[in-house]
């Protein structure tokens, strides 16, 4: 009998019996495994969470409860228990559903989640909303250990734990964030794990006691007994030093006391944290022998595990690549990761110099502020970071680094449309950002070759801070290299028609366009720039004189690019850009075409234009 295709909700979960909980869970992991097979996805963290989520969705209604995610790929199975099972054939498919949590989807999504360690803040202004206006629903915030190394998630606890709000707090520990977790904190959690037994015996005391005449007057003095001789004999942990009430460690893969030990948690009305122990990529070997390869995955065999097609050179495995060569060479140069050493190609520089790679966990901000502390004593610091995720230390940028004009290098990854993860994984923001920092040097290279190239300059001869922002994937149809530091406006094609300007990949675009004008008989010149910021004024004045029709084609959105400065400084431009809305998520060529930056959308509005004029 196929259980989960009956499951719509709440109601239907506490129907089930135990034995019909088990074979649930059974098959949302095949489900998972035959569909992620298909679309890619999030995996190993769904199938770590099955048990969780279903004793989760079984204690709490999230049509009323607020069930708050930290990051949120870890979601599917939350979707797949709210009546979204139908379209897993189009998980994180352009017009289709999200591979986060999306409100817009169903009410009983209650936030958007893609960045780390926020749910505690998020979960706990839900809860004293809850209050302030007399309303009846229970609060509940999942955050992993990764999540839980960044320095957001303390300011939550503490705040909550403080505020007596009822609420409880998931601590889902697989000990992983994408990659193994490193820090104190991880220290931490792994010794409370050796407390798991402790639990049982707890609820059954209190189911004893609470069945007899006065038991639970007599419970609730030795409870009080206890903590006290608990607090004067025995090590706490920092949850209960903060204020919460800390239940745990408890197996996440035993659904039956997994699901009691939640509706206690409920009961308890007040902080609670529950310290629940689970396995990323339960269920599928290869996901359990390869956790960070199955975190987010394209297309594979599921009989295999093995990827579907032939994975290429990328932007990312370069500048690991180059990056390790210049260790090689020059002693003071150190790297530094937020969590993400595979992700940002950093793992053969791990590999090779151990002492010199700095994984500081989930905590941008500190990445970024220590990394002037590194450039003030010395050493030559690269700070390897998604774009999406840089914009979590915005105010170290200005404070921490470009005031004192230290020598870091920021390698930029992910930057521009991202794909399939969508709105909060798009680096459509950095450019903006960064160009308003005053002595920022702002790379754009459209080639691998270009990215070796400028990380070279960068380290070696830039004196102050650099920052070098690259796509998600490797080389377009332009792939050969002409950058120098002393030539920053590159003309690719010839044109007195109209002028078109971008920068990075967005030049295959640009150089399809004006191939698409020239079949109507428009001339259009197309100029790159490889830096964004300080704006070469001079040579992009030179470029374009005599040509009065201007277009700047830039994978950002509105606001946020270069085309205001270029209006402003240069010249009367044309902004074509993503526009001012968030992007949401499909393929990068669907996006482009629905944002109009796909070849012939380009040339479509250029000739729009110029008709208008003329």
């Amino acid at each position: 009998m196929n259980i989960l295709e009956k499951i719509h909700g709440h109601s239907d979960l506490t129907a089930l019996d135990a034995d019909q909980r088990q074979e649930l869970c059974a098959q949302i992991r095949q489900f998972l495994i035959d569909n992620i097979s298909k679309t890619g996805g999030h995996l190993a963290s769904n199938l770590g969470v099955v048990e969780l989520t279903v004793a989760l969705e079984t204690v709490f209604d999230t049509e009323n409860d607020r069930l708050v995610f930290d990051v949120g790929h870890q979601s599917y199975v939350h979707k797949l228990l709210t009546g979204r099972q139908a379209d897993f054939a189009q998980l994180r498919q352009f017009g289709g559903i999200a591979g986060f949590p999306k409100p817009c989807e169903s009410n009983t999504d209650a936030f958007v989640a893609g960045h780390a360690s926020n749910s505690v803040s998020i979960a706990l202004g839900m809860a004293r909303a809850r209050t302030l206006l007399g309303e009846d629903y229970d609060v509940v915030a999942v955050i992993g250990d990764g999540a839980a190394t960044g320095g957001m998630a303390y300011e939550g606890l503490n705040d909550a734990a403080d505020s007596g709000e009822p609420m409880v707090v998931i601590l889902n520990d697989n000990e992983m964030s994408i990659d193994r977790n490193v820090g104190g904190f991880a220290r931490h959690l792994s010794r409370l794990r050796t407390k798991e037994k402790y639990l049982g015996m707890k609820a059954h005391y209190r189911s004893f006691l609470t069945d007899l005449p006065g038991g639970r007057f007599i419970y609730r003095v030795t409870s009080r007994m206890k903590d006290w001789l608990k607090r004067v004999l025995l090590p706490t942990t920092i949850f209960e030093n903060m204020g919460f009430t800390y239940l745990g460690p408890v197996d996440g893969h035993d659904l039956e006391s997994l699901t009691s030990l939640l509706q206690y948690a409920k009961e308890l009305r007040k902080p609670v944290l529950v310290h629940v122990l689970t396995q990323k990529g339960k269920g599928y070997k290869y996901a359990e022998s390869s956790p960070a390869q199955f975190h987010g995955i394209g297309c594979f065999d599921p009989e295999s595990g093995k990827a579907a097609g032939k994975g290429s050179s990328t932007f990312s495995d370069t500048f690991g690549d180059q990056l390790t060569a210049l260790a090689r060479e020059n002693p003071r140069i150190c790297a530094i990761t937020a969590a993400m050493p595979g992700g940002t190609g950093l793992l053969k520089f791990k590999d090779e110099f151990p002492k010199r790679l700095f994984d500081v966990g989930i905590a941008e901000e500190h990445a970024v502020s220590m990394a002037g502390g590194l450039a003030k004593q010395g050493m030559i610091p690269v700070v390897a970071v998604y774009s999406t995720f840089l914009q979590r230390a915005y105010d170290q940028l200005l404070q921490d680094i470009a005031m004192l004009k230290l020598h870091v290098v920021f390698a930029v990854d992910r930057a521009g449309l991202v794909g399939e993860d969508g709105e909060t994984h798009h680096g459509v923001f950095d450019v903006g950002y960064l160009r308003q920092i005053p002595g920022m040097t702002v790379l754009a290279p459209a080639s691998c070759e270009e990215l070796r190239q400028m990380l070279r300059w960068a380290v070696n001869v830039c004196d102050g801070p650099a920052a070098i922002r690259y796509p998600r994937g490797g080389d377009g149809p332009y792939h050969s290299a002409r950058w120098s530091s002393s030539n920053c406006v590159l003309t690719h094609r010839e044109g007195n028609s109209c002028a078109i300007i971008t920068y990075g990949t967005l030049i295959n675009q640009a150089l399809e366009a004006a191939d698409i004008l020239a079949q109507q008989g428009i001339e259009a010149k197309v100029i790159r720039l490889t830096a964004l910021n300080p704006l070469p004024e001079d040579a992009l004045r030179e470029a374009l004189a005599d040509i009065s029709n201007v277009f700047v084609v830039e994978e950002t959105c509105a606001g946020s690019g270069i085309s205001a400065a270029i209006s402003h400084q240069i010249c009367k431009c044309t902004a074509l850009d993503l526009g001012g809305e968030y992007v949401t998520h499909g393929s990068i060529r669907q996006l482009y075409q629905k944002h109009g930056l796909d070849a012939s959308s380009i040339a479509q509005k250029i000739q729009e234009v110029l008709v208008c004029e003329n």
